[in-house]
């Protein structure tokens, strides 16, 4: 007894978090597939909506925009104010408001309605997030990577499944089939009831029980370090969704400008484009954990550049390439960052969950509305000629600290 007493000592961390609770992690990646899934609808009728409501690229770009600050704004708030009061069962409540907004998708009947809705899909994503980060931070057992690019994984899926299911369902039948989607919904609100039982039992993993505790993973780094370290994070997300606006808002409309393709073989191209992030996105934790987040966070971020620069001009073949392999290197980044920022920041992992969301979903709603105004005014071709080499702003990463020698201490 005496001897598990002095290991839980030396492994304090180990001690609060707990083991790795793998059905849990999965079950929250499930859920994250479901509410991307069906965030990913979104972009995916773009076409479809332009045409039927004729609209703009400016109003295409405010669809985004609407949906991602709806998206962005709240997170930070709810995941400061369940840092301090955790709310389990607000995971399920956040999916019914997308529930709700699927619905009236489903029938909006002019853009205005159009805006609401996505309105709504937003609100339930700015609870989702930073709640379903914090539960998979909660379940990792320590392997705050690995956790992160479960979570992640599951995210970047559901949103590559988004346009292949528009083109099946949707691009054929109607907008009003959108309405079929609700069953991942109920579903998701089925799994997150289940989750939030586990969360209301397992709050001690993210909470010691000692009010005296309090956990410093980096008590080295100055206060100013970590807000400058905390600023280049937020820029790198800014550059990372930026181009990510342009790829998933856009994309298509490059794609059919520039080889005449049809609305349903450019999403199938988009797709591509969506399932390759999903696959990139679990490497970041992983080797993140092993090798030091920074280095993860350099290769993604500064990486990607020579494709996106050269994407505009390959033909059909190597445009489809390009993209898989931007996809793919670009998903790696967002686990590290994140995980990153909540050693930078202990005790406030909502906050820090909510923040980042909040800001990525921010960016890319006001990149979409930006290069829709741009691209009104110039060309599609030119967007992305341009969008290109937002991937240089990763030189700033060598401003970062190096976490990786860091060792987790308790201060009482």
């Amino acid at each position: 007894m005496e001897q598990r007493s002095a290991q839980q000592a030396l492994n304090p961390i180990q001690s609060i978090a707990g083991a790795t609770v793998f059905p849990v992690l999965l079950s929250i990646s499930f859920s994250h597939l479901l509410n991307d899934t069906i965030q990913s609808l979104i972009p995916s009728i773009y076409p479809l909506v332009k045409a039927s409501f004729h609209l703009s690229f400016s109003q295409v770009g405010l669809i985004t925009l609407t949906f991602q600050l709806a998206a962005s704004l709240l997170q930070p708030f709810v995941g400061y104010y369940t840092d301090k009061r955790p709310q389990p069962f607000s995971l399920a409540t956040g999916m019914g408001f997308t529930l709700a907004g699927l619905i009236l998708l489903s029938f909006a009947p002019s853009f205005h309605w159009l805006l609401l809705s996505v309105a709504m899909i937003g609100i339930g994503s700015s609870v989702f997030h930073p709640e379903a980060s914090k539960v998979a931070y909660m379940a990792s057992g320590g392997r705050r990577g690995l956790a992160q690019s479960i979570f992640q994984v599951g995210g970047n899926a559901g949103s590559s499944m988004g346009p292949l299911l528009a083109a099946l369902v949707v691009v054929r039948y109607g907008q009003s089939h959108i309405a079929w989607f609700s069953i991942l919904a109920l579903t998701a609100i089925v799994v997150l009831i289940r989750i939030g039982k586990w969360y209301q039992q397992n709050i001690h993993r993210i909470r010691p029980k000692s009010k005296g505790t309090v956990i410093n993973f980096h008590p080295e780094i100055p206060r100013r370090t970590v807000g400058i370290s905390i600023a280049i994070l937020l820029v790198l997300i800014f550059s990372k969704y930026f181009y990510l606006a342009c790829m998933s808002s856009y994309f298509t409309f490059f794609l059919i400008d520039k080889f005449k393709l049809s609305i349903q073989s450019s999403q199938v191209h988009l797709f591509l484009f969506l399932f390759s992030t999903a696959a990139g996105t679990f490497l970041g934790g992983p080797l993140g954990d092993r090798f030091g987040r920074k280095y993860v966070i350099w290769f993604s971020i500064l990486g990607v550049a020579p494709f996106t620069i050269l994407l505009p001009f390959m033909d059909l073949f190597w445009t489809t390439v390009f993209s898989i392999c931007i996809g793919f290197i670009l998903s790696s980044a967002f686990s590290a960052i994140l995980v990153y920022a909540q050693e930078l920041l202990p005790g406030k992992i909502g906050m820090v969950s909510g923040l980042f969301f909040g800001f990525a979903f921010g960016m890319g709603g006001l990149g979409s509305a930006v290069l829709g105004a741009l691209a009104d005014h110039t060309s599609i071709h030119y967007i992305f000629q341009l969008c290109g080499f937002l991937p240089l702003i990763g030189l700033l990463t060598s401003f970062l600290p190096d976490l990786k020698k860091k060792h987790p201490q308790i201060v009482t």
